[in-house]
């Protein structure tokens, strides 16, 4: 099984998770994959290309591109009754199974960043936010903590996507037939991330800070507000004595009744059409993703949810399912190139990344706007 290893899923938890698996099927040996630093989206193309593909991948959300590679599992009730499992079906087929969902439209906060500051109520609008942002800034601290890599458009998303999807719920089909155009829609969101930039809300030296130095920073208490995953939860109930930390909804524009959240699937999990052992990796999956004990696990490591599925949480813990409560399931977006039939052209998110580092390097968001209309009249239709 090829999987994704990070901070919170380290090789022990996995073959902690599947150990039980194996003492009940002793006929398995599931040996875990890791992929090192290129990860699991770069490692599996190069392994089916030299003929040594995994039996089972995590982490892999199912692509148009990928899914001839995929066994269909839309005869398996454990795959096609689970989380997201319609939102992601391809063509009518359901080529994976996840754990539950992941929350990616969150803004992680210093608690008391927030009390020096003077911020008494929670940001609720981006207009709220650029006001706690600007005092924040005069308090001495540092608004935002991101980082180079993946996260660069990670923050630029949990800005722009609660507005842009709440005001268009088809801005994927739209985006990717060519109906709208990406300055028309997400415009005025790369305004004011270049806005952002410009008034040191975001530092310079950011983009060469890497995911593991940036959490480390944020939790040690040296930045006020980390956008970021709901996986982060996770990682703060294992750390040692970190900063106070809470959570708020990503806002949308005021005016946008209902704001977006970006909420992918948790560790999806597929098998391989090259495995010549599909029947005992459908017995994995459903243990990974059906088991009381298996799904728990998984879902405190990482901070995701499921109903039905309860874990004791950290105080941060409890307010990110208050969240997930107050949020509407038809709120629910995909982020990056989507998911399901709700995709965006192959390639979109390594180019928004480029343009976000771009925008973090003092380029003007006008600039970054005209660059990403160009991409998708080269890529869209």
């Amino acid at each position: 099984m090829l999987v994704n290893v990070t901070p919170n899923l380290t090789e022990e938890f996995w073959n902690e998770l599947v150990a039980p698996f194996e003492d009940a099927n002793p006929g398995i040996d599931v040996v875990i994959q890791n992929p090192g630093a290129e990860g699991v989206a770069a490692a599996l193309p190069r392994l089916l290309a030299a003929g040594d593909a995994p039996d089972v991948v995590q982490s892999l959300p199912p692509t148009p591109d990928l899914a001839p590679e995929l066994v269909d599992l839309s005869a398996y009730e454990w795959a096609t009754n689970g989380p997201l499992a319609e939102q992601y079906t391809i063509g009518g087929q359901y080529y994976m199974a996840g754990i539950g969902v992941q929350l990616q439209s969150l803004m992680f906060y210093n608690k008391t960043a927030f009390d020096e500051a003077g911020i008494t109520e929670l940001p609720t609008t981006v207009e709220q936010l650029d006001d706690a942002l600007a005092a924040l800034s005069a308090a001495g601290w540092t608004p935002i903590q991101t980082g180079g890599d993946w996260m660069s458009s990670h923050a630029l998303q949990a800005l722009a996507l609660p507005t842009v999807v709440g005001e268009d719920p088809d801005w994927f089909a739209n985006m990717s037939s060519g109906e709208a155009t990406f300055s028309e829609t997400y415009g005025s969101s790369i305004e004011r991330y270049a806005d952002w930039v410009a008034a040191g809300y975001i530092p310079t030296e950011a983009l060469g800070i890497q995911y593991p130095d940036a959490e480390q920073s944020f939790l040690a208490g040296e930045s006020a507000i980390y956008p970021m995953g709901s996986w982060f939860a996770g990682t703060e109930a294992a750390a040692e004595n970190p900063a106070e930390i809470g959570v708020f909804a990503a806002p949308a524009i005021d005016g946008v009744s209902d704001a977006a959240m970006g909420a992918n699937i948790a560790s999806p999990y597929s098998i391989l059409t090259s495995s010549d052992r599909v029947d005992e990796a459908a017995l994995l999956l459903e243990f990974l993703t059906t088991d009381e004990t298996a799904v728990v696990d998984q879902l405190a490591v990482d901070g995701n949810f499921r109903d039905g599925y309860a874990y004791e949480t950290t105080a941060l813990g409890d307010e990110l399912f208050q969240i997930v409560s107050d949020t509407p399931a038809t709120s629910y977006t995909p982020t990056g190139e989507g998911y399901g039939e709700r995709r965006l052209p192959s390639g979109y998110s390594e180019e928004l990344n480029t343009q976000t580092q771009a925008l973090m390097g003092g380029t003007a968001g006008a600039d970054v706007n005209s660059a990403m209309d160009d991409w998708f009249a080269a890529n869209a239709g």
